[in-house]
């Protein structure tokens, strides 16, 4: 189904009860908590995302961004951080999608595309049937020390439609986005959702007014996006 509508937005790198709370009065359907990973902005404790997600209100996404990768130990750190959506920021070496999905009902899992050349068209393609949402990112996980998200930097979006062309669930974009780019990202891809980070802060802190022209940019970006059918928290 093809219809007009503002993307959702998805503020990443939450580092406090006082940030979340600004995020959504600004307008964000979802918010990003960064748990431990190799490289990259925002990381804060999982006791920390325990006590930021309890305080958000139950109609918002709160992503746990998880660099681990056997599903043992992701089921056991969603029990105890209690997110509504697991972002799963690197492949899955033990266990499937599905026996996390099987483990957790009711959580939705979003799976992370690094956006690295055409093979990752491929990639989400095969990937899109077992969860219920896929993010594009350009991390790159074959680099000494891994970038699983939070580079700052935009990667080549013309996959990025590609890859929401082909696939039947709801695609969220990140990678670079700034109150400047996200209107030309909204024309280019019309992803069903928006992720950002560096690009609505000062000094690492999230900033007011640039959230409040990330989100005027979005919602003054004439689309169409794509909706589909796909469950997610968010």
């Amino acid at each position: 189904m093809r219809a007009t509508r503002t993307p959702r937005v998805k503020i990443c790198c939450i580092g406090s009860i006082d940030e979340a709370a600004l995020a959504v009065e600004c307008g964000a359907s979802a918010l990003g908590l960064v748990s431990h990973m190799p490289s990259g902005p925002g990381v804060i404790s999982d006791e920390c995302i325990a006590e930021i997600a309890a305080t958000v209100p139950p109609a918002i996404g709160t992503f746990l961004l998880t660099s681990r990768q056997q599903v043992a130990d992701i089921i056991e750190q969603q029990r105890f951080c209690r997110t509504n959506a697991i972002q799963i920021c690197d492949h899955l070496t033990l266990g499937t999608h599905r026996d996390l999905k099987d483990a957790l009902p009711g959580i939705a899992v979003v799976q992370v595309i690094h956006v690295t050349g055409p093979e990752s068209v491929e990639e989400a393609a095969r990937v899109a049937t077992y969860v219920d949402a896929i993010l594009l990112d350009s991390g790159n996980q074959k680099v000494a020390v891994k970038e699983l998200g939070g580079t700052g930097r935009t990667h080549d979006w013309t996959l990025s439609r590609a890859i929401r062309e082909c696939i039947r669930i709801p695609l969220f974009l990140a990678g670079g986005l700034t109150p400047e780019n996200v209107g030309q990202a909204v024309e280019e891809v019309g992803a069903f959702g928006l992720d950002v980070c560096s690009g609505v802060r000062t000094d690492g802190k999230l900033d007011a007014a640039k959230l409040k022209r990330f989100f005027s940019a979005v919602r003054n970006a004439g689309h169409t996006v794509s909706l589909t059918a796909g469950r997610c928290a968010c």
